[in-house]
């Protein structure tokens, strides 16, 4: 262990200074003379991609081989937070075998667009469950002894201009849709570090962005551990690190160190920010130390299993005309070049080596012996399409069902760049629609990391399995379910839209040059599509299943009060699998503000569980809701405040089939604005002693129009201040001044 205290004695300048950036791309900086060690960091959100030594970053060389896990976009489908933990135990035992300290991970920014060519690498458009699904992996990758880094902090949306772009965002929004899953994350499992994005956030880098790093993340999130940059991520190194930022990486070796000495010497910083800053980062080297002495190793073959099992999870089933599952003595063929060239991962910084690489053709041979193949398509070179899909009509033809396999080319999914549509490639449509006119009996899997319009595939599709990118085990995994080995139980964690057009960030994404405006505030993905009542391909939180679910006995309990922040409310409902195959829901709750004093969403999620249920059974499951759940951020009172009145709450199986609600009464202390001169009329006469204090006035003489409805209907929405220079129409500034001193002697009012 390290005398952290003792070390912060003996560090002289230079070397502090050289703590708080990396030594190397993926290591820590040393000093040898006080035995501190450097430790190893890596990227891993799915899977360890670690490159002992010297990287290169973005590329597979060097990189050890690792279990490749489902991306975010698919386990999150899984709404399963203790799949996540057993995921994120067996990543923390790969990371032991390598000596490796923090795994860089999981990523919890909000999907505003589908267009984000990222995507695959974030859990969902909600932030409730991106909270709840990034606490489970986190907790389980540090119960191990390894560190995370919850990225990217924050509002990093977009992969346009993203070292440069200004999001622009409302603090409210900021506080509703942007930073709830970091806040959970950090207050539930507390990760050893938190990594800041790219961006800027109204106006600030976040690298250098006091209000997020310190005020926000630090005092009211309750974070201890380190902020590290993403990489590449620091442009003015002082300004970072006073404004929270611990650990810059990679290094500007030389230049970062030597600024950070200048400006203590020139008093520009002082010794304590920068005491505080080695101090993090000593805490983090303490907690990484332990794993550099082990010799362990993993499991390939159980971690295998893991992730097929995971990837059988994540697969979301939406829609079947009786076709799945395949029959044992089914005769099957399969189109589609993805059965055979199997993509299951993302590119760019994410992307692992993986230990093996399961087939879906071989896969589905396996189980009934030769199957009839055809590319169909080719993916990025389209020359020879022509041959290709002849061919698929020929095999289409001499099978009763046909298993095919689209998606989106890797090119169309990395780090880097964002999407400009969400079609699916021409050719695959194309060989969609000609193999479906020869056989009917077409079920179409889809393989990709971020949501894709479906209008051209649905009509042609009597199954569609939305697969994801699942692993290296995904195509065993999608076996799985098409056979029904496994009952599908994945259910979406983002809305699949018609059209582009309908997404709320259409007009605002990607921005102008180094600028994106978040215009649609509160309201992305379901928020947004529910607000305006549009139709959608499939909503939030949808998902079949091979056999059949009831809910029913609905029950709400409250306890607690809003005025001592203890509010809770147990929600109460029994699910009963009417069907003959074992499965598994996803029970879901809403809860709707019926009359608000603020834009609201109509209906946010704010509880859910996962239950397994054997074939005719039944379960009653209790899912707390904390106060939070009945909140809105109030610019106002710059808190979270819950108004008095009345709420719904609504238990379905998706955002859009919610066939149990009850509606409660929510006792609150009143948010009314504090009455002063500027008040308006409407607001001093909702008040009751602001409106006694006015006729009173009236009874003393002041004009009475300020009592008629009528008026207050055209002039209501006017400050008192201004009313008082209308003769004969509202009390004159002298009787204005008498009744805000009086409220405030009488009630505190300001």
């Amino acid at each position: 262990m390290l005398d952290i205290d003792r070390l912060l004695a003996e560090l002289t300048l230079p070397e502090k200074a050289s703590l708080t950036s990396g030594s190397s791309f993926w290591y820590t900086t040393p000093v040898e003379r006080l035995g501190i060690p450097k430790i190893m960091v890596s990227d891993g959100p799915h899977g360890l991609r670690a490159q002992p030594g010297e990287g290169d970053h973005v590329g597979l060389g060097g990189s050890v081989p690792a279990t490749c896990f489902p991306t975010a976009s698919a386990i999150a489908s899984a709404w399963n937070p203790d799949l996540l933990r057993r995921i994120g135990q067996a990543l923390a035992q790969e990371a032991r075998a390598i000596n490796l300290s923090v795994i860089l991970g999981p990523g919890v920014n909000m999907k505003r667009s589908p267009l984000c060519r990222r995507n695959f690498e974030y859990l969902s458009e909600d932030p409730f469950l991106a909270g709840e699904l990034a606490v489970g992996i986190v907790d389980g990758i540090q119960s191990r002894g390894v560190g995370t880094s919850v990225k990217h902090y924050a509002a990093n949306n977009q992969e346009t201009d993203r070292l440069r772009v200004d999001a622009q965002v409302d603090e409210r929004t900021l506080r509703e849709i942007y930073l709830p899953a970091f806040e959970r994350v950090v207050k539930a499992a507390q990760p050893w570090t938190v990594m800041c994005a790219y961006n800027k956030v109204n106006g600030r880098s976040c690298s250098e962005n006091a209000w997020l790093l310190t005020t926000v993340l630090r005092e009211e999130f309750g974070f201890a551990g380190l902020v590290v940059s993403d990489w590449g991520a620091v442009y003015h190194r002082v300004p970072a690190l006073s404004a929270g930022l611990d650990l810059e990486m990679p290094p500007a070796l030389r230049r970062s160190p030597e600024a950070i000495v200048a400006a203590v010497e020139a008093g520009e910083v002082p010794t304590e920010i920068l005491d505080a800053r080695v101090r993090t980062v000593l805490e983090l080297v303490a907690k990484g130390m332990p794993v550099l002495e082990l010799d362990e190793s993993f499991d390939p073959d159980a971690h295998h299993a893991l992730a097929r099992e995971a990837a059988g999870e994540s697969i979301v089933l939406l829609k079947n005309d009786g076709v799945l599952p395949l029959t044992a003595d089914a005769r099957i063929a399969v189109v589609g070049e993805f059965a055979r060239t199997p993509r299951f991962q993302g590119a760019g910084s994410s992307q692992v080596n993986p230990t093996r690489v399961d087939v879906l053709l071989d896969e589905l041979r396996a189980v009934y012996g030769e199957v009839p193949f055809a590319a169909g398509y080719g993916i990025g070179d389209t020359a020879d399409d022509e041959a290709l899909l002849a061919e698929a009509e020929r095999v289409a033809g001499s099978a009763d069902s046909i298993v095919m396999v689209i998606g989106l080319p890797g090119a169309d999914e990395s780090e880097g760049f964002d999407r400009t549509h969400m079609n699916l490639p021409a050719n695959q449509l194309a060989a969609l629609k000609a193999v479906a006119a020869v056989n009917p009996n077409v079920v179409v899997v889809l393989v990709n990391g971020s949501t894709v319009v479906l209008g051209e595939v649905t009509p042609y599709a009597k199954g569609l399995v939305e697969a994801w990118l699942g692993g290296q085990a995904a195509g065993g995994a999608i076996a799985d379910v098409l056979t029904g080995a496994v009952n599908p139980s994945g259910r979406l964690a983002e809305t699949i839209p018609h059209r582009l057009e309908d997404n709320s960030s259409y007009l605002n994404f990607p921005g102008d040059p180094q600028v994106v405006r978040y215009g649609e505030g509160l309201f992305i993905g379901y928020r947004g599509y529910d607000k305006c009542r549009q139709d959608v391909a499939f909503p939030f939180g949808f998902g079949l299943s091979y056999t059949s679910f009831a809910l029913s006995n609905l029950d709400v309990a409250l306890q607690g009060s809003v005025a001592e922040g203890t509010l809770r409310a147990t929600v109460t409902v029994t699910v009963a699998n009417t069907g003959a195959v074992d499965g598994a829901e996803v029970v879901q709750v809403y809860v709707q503000d019926v009359e608000s004093s603020v834009a609201r969403p109509v209906r946010e999620l704010q509880g859910f569980a996962k239950v397994s249920l054997a074939a005719g059974t039944s379960r009653q499951v209790s899912i707390e809701l904390a106060q939070r759940a009945f909140a809105f951020w109030s610019i106002r009172h710059h808190d979270w405040a819950v108004e008095a009145g009345d709420f719904t709450i609504a238990v379905g199986p998706n955002s859009r089939d919610l066939p149990l609600t009850e509606t409660i009464t929510v006792e609150a202390p009143s948010l009314a604005a504090p009455l002063n001169r500027d008040s308006t009329l409407q607001e001093w006469m909702s008040d009751p002693i602001g409106r006694q204090l006015i006729e009173g006035e009236v009874k003393n003489g002041q004009p009475a129009a300020v009592l008629h409805d009528e008026l207050i209907s055209v002039i209501g929405n006017m400050p008192m201040s201004t009313l008082a220079n209308f003769a004969g129409m509202s009390l004159d500034h002298d009787a204005l001044d008498r009744v805000s001193d009086a409220g405030r002697q009488q009630t505190g009012i300001t």
